[in-house]
């Protein structure tokens, strides 16, 4: 057996909920899918008792009606973990991991800032990415998101 397929096992084993959403897409790379209401146990899980020890980062996706974030994790090894998870777009709360990596700060703030994400627990701090005169609810990586441009007399005005 393969530590992959040892790794899917384990998860199964731990979480009958997982029964189908963990696979291995090749060998060292893994996603498993998991529903938002259990992902930080299935994260704690993954990083206190399987040795996913490195965050390679947080990926932010507009998925119509959600947004997903993918956990990029690896073992010194380097088997990478890709945990998924979805929230509803209209209340997409999720936690923060600073409290297993602190580096993770930045990669929230990037969920903050262009997709509208709330990340409970992350500290009060500046923006990142976006300025901090960036426009309130302007969040320009979800999919329905229209620049304001100006209007036609404004711009020939400051030209």
């Amino acid at each position: 057996m393969t530590e992959e397929n040892n790794i899917q096992q384990k998860f199964v084993e731990k979480f009958s909920y997982l029964s189908g959403s963990v696979t291995v897409q090749r060998p060292r790379r893994m996603l498993a899918d998991v529903p938002a209401a259990n992902f930080h146990e299935v994260f704690d899980y993954a990083v206190k008792n399987l040795g996913f020890s490195i965050l390679c980062t947080i990926t932010g996706l507009d998925e119509g009606a959600a947004l997903g974030f993918i956990y990029h994790l690896a073992k010194e090894n380097g088997v990478v973990l890709n945990l998924h998870t979805s929230v509803p777009k209209e209340k997409p709360v999720i936690k923060t991991i600073m409290p297993y990596f602190p580096a993770a700060e930045d990669y929230e703030r990037e969920l903050v800032d262009l997709f509208g994400a709330q990340v409970q627990g992350l500290p009060e701090g500046s923006r990142y990415p976006l300025p901090d005169d960036w426009p309130a609810n302007q969040f320009p990586l979800r999919k329905d998101w229209k620049p304001k441009t100006p209007e036609k007399k404004e711009a020939i005005e400051n030209a």
